[in-house]
Protein backbone atom coordinates (compact mmCIF):
# COMPACT_ATOMS: atom_id res chain seq x y z
CA UNK A 1 0.00 0.00 0.00
CA UNK A 2 1.47 3.54 -0.62
CA UNK A 3 1.37 5.96 1.21
CA UNK A 4 0.30 9.36 0.26
CA UNK A 5 2.43 12.60 1.14
CA UNK A 6 -0.43 15.18 3.08
CA UNK A 7 2.26 17.75 1.96
CA UNK A 8 2.36 17.17 -1.81
CA UNK A 9 -1.72 16.56 -1.79
CA UNK A 10 -2.11 20.01 -0.27
CA UNK A 11 0.39 21.58 -2.61
CA UNK A 12 -1.55 20.13 -5.05
CA UNK A 13 -4.70 21.82 -4.23
CA UNK A 14 -3.24 25.56 -3.64
CA UNK A 15 -5.04 28.47 -6.06
CA UNK A 16 -3.15 30.25 -8.48
CA UNK A 17 -2.94 33.18 -5.81
CA UNK A 18 -1.43 31.12 -3.17
CA UNK A 19 1.00 29.58 -5.24
CA UNK A 20 1.98 33.09 -6.36
CA UNK A 21 2.00 34.61 -2.41
CA UNK A 22 4.69 31.80 -1.92
CA UNK A 23 6.56 32.40 -5.10
CA UNK A 24 6.81 36.38 -4.33
CA UNK A 25 7.08 35.31 -0.57
CA UNK A 26 10.27 33.05 -1.62
CA UNK A 27 11.84 35.68 -3.58
CA UNK A 28 11.29 38.76 -1.61
CA UNK A 29 13.07 36.68 1.29
CA UNK A 30 16.43 35.92 -0.48
CA UNK A 31 19.35 37.13 -0.69
CA UNK A 32 19.33 37.68 -5.18
CA UNK A 33 16.15 39.91 -4.31
CA UNK A 34 17.97 41.82 -1.90
CA UNK A 35 21.18 41.79 -4.16
CA UNK A 36 19.04 43.18 -7.11
CA UNK A 37 16.73 45.58 -4.95
CA UNK A 38 20.12 46.84 -3.98
CA UNK A 39 21.30 47.44 -7.46
CA UNK A 40 18.32 48.82 -8.64
CA UNK A 41 18.64 51.84 -5.73
CA UNK A 42 22.13 52.19 -6.56
CA UNK A 43 21.45 52.13 -10.64
CA UNK A 44 18.40 54.88 -10.21
CA UNK A 45 20.59 56.94 -7.97
CA UNK A 46 23.43 57.05 -10.21
CA UNK A 47 21.50 57.78 -13.48
CA UNK A 48 19.63 60.28 -11.96
CA UNK A 49 22.68 62.40 -10.40
CA UNK A 50 25.07 61.83 -13.69
CA UNK A 51 21.16 63.61 -15.81
CA UNK A 52 20.68 65.59 -13.01
CA UNK A 53 23.08 68.47 -15.22
CA UNK A 54 20.46 67.54 -17.97
CA UNK A 55 17.27 67.29 -16.28
CA UNK A 56 16.54 64.50 -14.64
CA UNK A 57 13.26 62.76 -14.98
CA UNK A 58 13.46 62.20 -10.68
CA UNK A 59 15.77 65.10 -9.36
CA UNK A 60 17.18 64.65 -5.69
CA UNK A 61 15.55 63.87 -3.31
CA UNK A 62 14.07 60.94 -5.68
CA UNK A 63 10.46 62.08 -5.18
CA UNK A 64 9.21 59.05 -7.73
CA UNK A 65 11.83 56.64 -6.08
CA UNK A 66 10.21 57.24 -2.76
CA UNK A 67 6.92 56.58 -4.22
CA UNK A 68 7.56 53.80 -5.51
CA UNK A 69 9.17 52.22 -2.24
CA UNK A 70 6.26 53.09 -0.55
CA UNK A 71 4.18 50.84 -3.40
CA UNK A 72 6.64 48.15 -2.75
CA UNK A 73 6.83 48.26 0.78
CA UNK A 74 2.91 48.10 0.89
CA UNK A 75 2.95 45.57 -1.30
CA UNK A 76 5.74 43.42 0.86
CA UNK A 77 3.49 43.60 3.68
CA UNK A 78 0.12 42.12 2.33
CA UNK A 79 2.14 39.77 0.74
CA UNK A 80 3.61 38.92 4.42
CA UNK A 81 0.18 38.78 5.49
CA UNK A 82 -0.84 36.38 2.99
CA UNK A 83 2.09 34.00 3.21
CA UNK A 84 1.39 33.91 7.05
CA UNK A 85 -1.76 33.17 6.69
CA UNK A 86 -1.20 30.48 4.65
CA UNK A 87 1.74 28.99 7.27
CA UNK A 88 -0.99 29.18 9.31
CA UNK A 89 -2.75 26.75 7.60
CA UNK A 90 0.39 24.75 6.68
CA UNK A 91 1.01 24.19 10.37
CA UNK A 92 -2.58 22.93 11.45
CA UNK A 93 -2.72 20.53 8.41
CA UNK A 94 0.63 19.30 10.13
CA UNK A 95 -0.86 19.29 13.49
CA UNK A 96 -4.34 17.34 12.49
CA UNK A 97 -1.48 14.95 10.58
CA UNK A 98 0.43 14.34 13.98
CA UNK A 99 -2.75 14.32 15.71
CA UNK A 100 -4.19 11.62 13.65
CA UNK A 101 -0.81 9.63 13.42
CA UNK A 102 -0.57 9.54 17.26
CA UNK A 103 -4.35 8.28 17.83
CA UNK A 104 -3.60 6.14 14.99
CA UNK A 105 -0.32 4.46 17.12
CA UNK A 106 -1.98 4.83 20.37
CA UNK A 107 -4.45 2.16 19.04
CA UNK A 108 -1.49 -0.19 17.43
CA UNK A 109 0.01 -0.06 20.67
CA UNK A 110 -3.27 -0.77 22.83
CA UNK A 111 -3.89 -3.53 20.17
CA UNK A 112 -0.07 -4.48 20.92
CA UNK A 113 -0.82 -4.81 24.41
CA UNK A 114 -3.74 -6.61 24.31
CA UNK A 115 -1.88 -9.41 22.28
CA UNK A 116 0.99 -9.30 24.70
CA UNK A 117 -1.49 -9.81 27.46
CA UNK A 118 -3.26 -12.52 26.07
CA UNK A 119 0.46 -14.26 25.20
CA UNK A 120 0.96 -14.05 29.15
CA UNK A 121 -1.90 -15.53 30.27
CA UNK A 122 -1.38 -18.24 27.27
CA UNK A 123 2.27 -19.11 28.66
CA UNK A 124 1.21 -18.79 32.05
CA UNK A 125 -1.41 -21.63 31.40
CA UNK A 126 1.56 -23.73 29.66
CA UNK A 127 3.79 -23.35 32.76
CA UNK A 128 0.92 -24.31 34.82
CA UNK A 129 0.04 -27.46 32.82
CA UNK A 130 3.92 -28.23 32.16
CA UNK A 131 4.41 -28.10 36.31
CA UNK A 132 1.23 -30.26 36.80
CA UNK A 133 2.23 -32.74 34.07
CA UNK A 134 5.88 -33.11 36.12
CA UNK A 135 4.08 -33.45 39.72
CA UNK A 136 1.75 -36.20 38.20
CA UNK A 137 -1.10 -34.06 38.50
CA UNK A 138 -2.50 -35.22 34.95
CA UNK A 139 -2.50 -38.56 33.54
CA UNK A 140 0.66 -37.96 30.69
CA UNK A 141 -0.86 -37.15 26.91
CA UNK A 142 0.11 -41.07 25.59
CA UNK A 143 -1.62 -42.67 28.93
CA UNK A 144 -4.41 -40.66 28.19
CA UNK A 145 -4.97 -41.24 24.79
CA UNK A 146 -4.40 -44.92 25.38
CA UNK A 147 -7.37 -44.73 28.04
CA UNK A 148 -9.22 -43.35 25.64
CA UNK A 149 -8.50 -46.01 22.98
CA UNK A 150 -9.70 -48.88 25.23
CA UNK A 151 -12.81 -50.00 25.03
CA UNK A 152 -14.96 -49.75 27.78
CA UNK A 153 -15.04 -52.51 30.53
CA UNK A 154 -18.16 -55.09 29.60
CA UNK A 155 -18.18 -54.54 25.82
CA UNK A 156 -16.53 -56.92 23.39
CA UNK A 157 -15.85 -56.80 20.50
Amino acid sequence: MAIENWHKKHAQSLTAGQRAADVLRNAMGSWPFIGGFLLVMAVWAAVNSLALAHGSWDPYPYILLNLFLSMLAGLQGAILLISAKRQDTISAAMAQHDFDTNVAAKQEIDRLIQLSEQHRQMMAELNELVQNLSLGRYPSPTKAADAVLQPAPGLSE
